[in-house]
């Protein structure tokens, strides 16, 4: 019986042994190798996770797009690390981490999760680079973000879901083109003018109010400790790709979520998708050598939005509490249903995966019967949508039956399983019904909360 991993091709053409012996892609002219790690349907997949084990063999780990509204759970050896902000690289003590320009970036969040990691790693604000031309994201931003949220519930369609931590706003005053950048710390003369500009302007459009002066001095603080931490970091991974440094990029939310391609409006504020690696970091195209999507074995969502395998019954309530869906940065209940493939399918279409990680995979442990979502067939005109066609409108969306395939489930624990063949048949033959719809293989595979419980689909 074949391998999971072998199953299809893979779309970029890279050496897919190669990529599961360390998740890293084939180098071509350059000696440098460059992945990313991108969530594949609505968020929540555990790309964390992946992230964290690829990052023990990267010099450095970057964030290349939103805010402190994504929350990355990593359980190492016990103990459970929450990242809103920071790189996942940081529980690697040889690696830099470092924060993209694009991303939106609150200060004083970031400074609570490096003092989290004191007990870990003392200096790990050494190993934090910010990116010169990222956002600053500002309390008055979650407070507009909070504001506006709450004036949308009378309104078609209601709220947006939004974790109201000011992501939103901050992209919007970064495209208003008075927003405050990162580096703009660095002449803080012209600091505390642009602050206060923005702060009237704050106060004039949504009757937000900042203590002016309180904020200055907290801000002149983070001028002070964080000087030798701000860089260009576009010259940076430049000098990194020539020196031929393994680069891990790491992906917030996910790709139904993208501003542009994902379920508007209820999206987040930033591109989720591999075009953000390049326009969040400052890197050409031909730098990316693989990209590995991220699927959690059944789908989840927070906030409003059709979800068309949508599960409300003893089932949906199985994956909830079974597979902990919580969100880390709110706490929110996840909606949940079964794996959605035609959502995975043009997820893959967007970004060209080499690759596939499959995440808790165990919490399917327990149903005599799984369904898989195949294709999507409109309810009213009968139409079944090709391979990689996702609804752009609600409406359509809404109005979208799934074709489901059925197959037996399982009963034994697999959470000790470190192979593919130590799965039940019925977990191989799941396996193996993503890959055949997706025709993109499996590299890794998630079968618990730890580290020590995501193993390579090529043992």
């Amino acid at each position: 019986m074949p391998s999971v991993h072998k199953v299809g091709k893979t779309p970029l053409g890279a050496n897919l042994e190669h990529i599961v012996q360390g998740g890293y892609g084939t180098s071509g002219k350059e000696n440098s190798e460059f992945s990313v790690v991108l969530g594949a349907q609505w968020g929540d997949e555990g790309k964390g996770k992946l992230a964290d084990i690829l990052a023990q063999d990267a010099e450095i780990c970057c964030r290349f797009n939103g805010g402190s509204n994504a929350g990355h759970t990593l359980v190492v050896e016990g103990i459970t690390y929450k990242f809103h902000l920071l790189p996942c690289g940081m529980i690697n003590k040889k690696c830099s981490n470092l924060i993209g320009n694009g991303v939106v970036v609150h200060l004083p969040t970031l400074m609570r999760e490096i003092e989290q990691l004191k007990d870990y790693d003392a200096n790990a604000l050494k190993r934090v680079l910010i990116s010169n031309r990222a956002a600053l994201l500002l309390d008055m931003h979650m407070e507009i973000d909070a504001l506006t949220e709450e004036e949308k519930v009378s309104k078609p369609g209601g709220k947006i879901g939004t974790t109201k931590r000011g992501v939103g706003p901050c992209y919007s005053t970064k495209m208003f083109r008075n927003g405050l950048r990162v580096g703009d710390l660095a002449h803080f003369e012209s600091f505390k003018q642009k602050l206060e500009e923005l702060a009237a302007f704050g106060e004039k459009k949504f009757g937000v109010q900042i203590d002016i002066k309180a904020e200055i001095e907290t801000y002149r603080g983070y001028a002070n400790l964080l000087k030798d931490q701000i860089v260009d970091t576009v010259l940076l991974i430049k000098k990194m790709r020539e020196s031929g440094k393994k680069i891990l990029a790491e992906g917030a939310n996910a790709a139904l979520l993208d501003i542009d391609f994902g379920t508007y409006p209820y999206v987040t504020s930033s591109n989720t998708t591999i075009g953000a690696v390049c326009t969040g970091l400052g890197v050409p195209p031909q730098a990316v050598h693989c990209s590995i999507g991220v699927v959690k074995a059944y789908t989840t969502r927070v906030g409003a939005g059709p979800f068309p395998t949508e599960l409300t019954d003893e089932i949906g309530e199985h994956f909830a509490s079974v597979g902990h869906e919580f969100g880390t940065t709110t706490g929110r209940k996840r909606r949940c249903g079964w794996l959605d493939l035609p959502l995975v399918q043009f997820s893959h279409a967007l970004n060209g995966y080499a690759s596939l990680n499959i995440t808790k995979l165990d919490v399917l442990t327990g149903l005599k019967t799984l369904k898989i979502g195949v294709q999507y067939k409109h309810k009213h005109t009968g139409r079944v949508l090709v391979k990689g066609e996702f609804p752009d409108h609600l409406e359509d969306l809404a109005q979208m039956e799934v074709i489901y395939d059925e197959m037996p489930g399982w009963s034994q624990d697999i959470s000790k399983c470190r192979t593919v063949s130590e799965l039940p048949l019925e977990a191989q033959n799941y396996l193996r019904k993503i890959e055949e719809h997706i025709e993109c293989p499996i590299s890794w595979i998630g079968v618990g909360p730890d580290r020590d419980d995501m193993f390579l689909a090529s043992k």
